[in-house]
């Protein structure tokens, strides 16, 4: 408990959509910059709320259907998913505090 989690378009709907509890998404890309600076603040929430939220990576690059699906169009795109559903969803690199606010608001 307390790390990321990396996800597929294979295994999305096991580990997001049919998840017992709220998982925050997060779609990046290896060559964008603000996805490096919001990695660490994840891995730090997880740690922190992993008993509450599952927090996991789904690289856009690798994995272009389910990006595609959710019409991700730029990254970091940050997205909550509660009952399989997005209820919440931010773009671009945020303070950790923010990132908590996104969270909270789903549980």
């Amino acid at each position: 408990m307390g790390t990321t989690k990396a996800v597929t378009d294979a295994s999305f709907a096991v580990d997001v959509l049919k998840s017992d509890k709220p998982v925050l998404v997060d779609f990046w890309a290896e060559w964008c910059g603000p996805c490096r600076k919001v990695s660490p603040l994840l891995e730090e929430i997880a740690g922190e709320m992993g008993d509450r939220v599952t927090i996991v990576k789904l690289n856009i690059d690798e994995n272009p259907e389910t990006a595609r699906a959710y019409r991700v169009m730029s990254v970091p795109t940050l997205t909550v998913f509660k009952n399989g559903e997005p209820v919440q969803s931010i773009a671009g690199a945020k303070p950790k505090g923010e990132l908590v606010k996104l969270i909270e608001s789903a549980l």
